[in-house]
């Protein structure tokens, strides 16, 4: 008697699952997700503490070159970071007419009127957002793909908007090459940020804003941090670290003049 109920317990079990009435969330509205949407439109459970990152040995020597020169002689340290800019492959995301100087430690047209970042600068805004394994970062700016590949060594829970849409396309087809399928792209505007995978631990934006965009701010979370040049198109600008308090409140602080390409979309309004 016991084995039949325990039969038709499990094919109970099987019937509701296949018509749906049993369904286990992969993803929490809370943000806290354990399902990362790959750019292939699939469903892969990942491991916040560990992920897949794809590693590579072409120009390997120039890499640690420039980190050496390039990020711990200009003083970063957090060894997470040190470590994401040894691995991803710089010159897979720069143009073919700009391969010889992928590894100077100088940003580099990419098309669109658009540039890949100064390493330092990458490894930098990356240092100032502190992320923790797990934690979800939004990208406004993917540009080549480079800085979010970096992103990507650090949590698997990157999401990136490109608004210039050849470039966002691009990027995406690089990551699926390359294997960065955790890294989730959309072509758009990033002023208003992600609202569906919102809010977000860390938000970092590749271009300058005259201003913070107050959807960002809106969608961070309390204890969150936003790295972004902040200042007039073209000219020197000022990198800002914001942090967003318990409250609500914002708390800014100013780390360094910098020049970044203009954030464009409702930035320009």
């Amino acid at each position: 008697m016991n084995q039949l109920i325990s039969v038709l317990t499990i094919l109970l079990i099987v019937i509701l699952t296949a018509t749906g009435f049993l369904k286990s969330d992969l993803y929490s509205e809370t943000g806290h997700n354990s399902a990362i949407y790959s750019n292939a439109g699939t469903i892969a459970i990942t491991d916040t503490l560990e992920w897949d990152r794809p590693r590579f040995t072409e120009r390997e020597t120039e890499r640690k070159r420039l980190v050496e020169t390039g990020i711990v002689a200009q003083g970063i340290t957090d060894e997470n970071v040190i470590d994401a800019m040894l691995n991803v492959p710089r010159h897979r995301f720069v143009p073919e007419a700009h391969q010889r100087n992928a590894y100077q430690n100088n940003p580099l047209p990419i098309g669109h009127g658009q540039t890949i970042s100064q390493p330092y600068i990458v490894a930098l805004m990356a240092e100032l957002l502190e992320i923790k394994p797990g934690d979800s970062v939004l990208e406004i700016g993917t540009g080549s793909g480079y800085h979010a590949a970096v992103l990507s060594e650090l949590t698997p829970n990157v999401y990136s908007i490109e608004i210039v849409e050849p470039l966002g396309r691009q990027a995406a087809e690089i990551y699926s090459e390359l294997g960065y399928h955790t890294i989730q792209t959309k072509i758009g505007d990033g002023y208003y940020g992600w609202e569906e995978y919102a809010p977000f631990d860390k938000i970092i934006v590749t271009a300058a804003a005259g201003h913070v965009p107050p959807p960002l701010i809106e969608q961070l979370k309390p204890g969150g941090i936003i790295a972004i040049p902040v200042g007039s198109p073209y000219q020197t600008q000022i990198l800002m670290r914001v942090h967003k308090t318990a409250d609500g409140g914002v708390r800014t602080e100013r780390i360094l003049p910098v020049r970044f390409v203009p954030m464009t979309g409702a930035a320009q309004n």
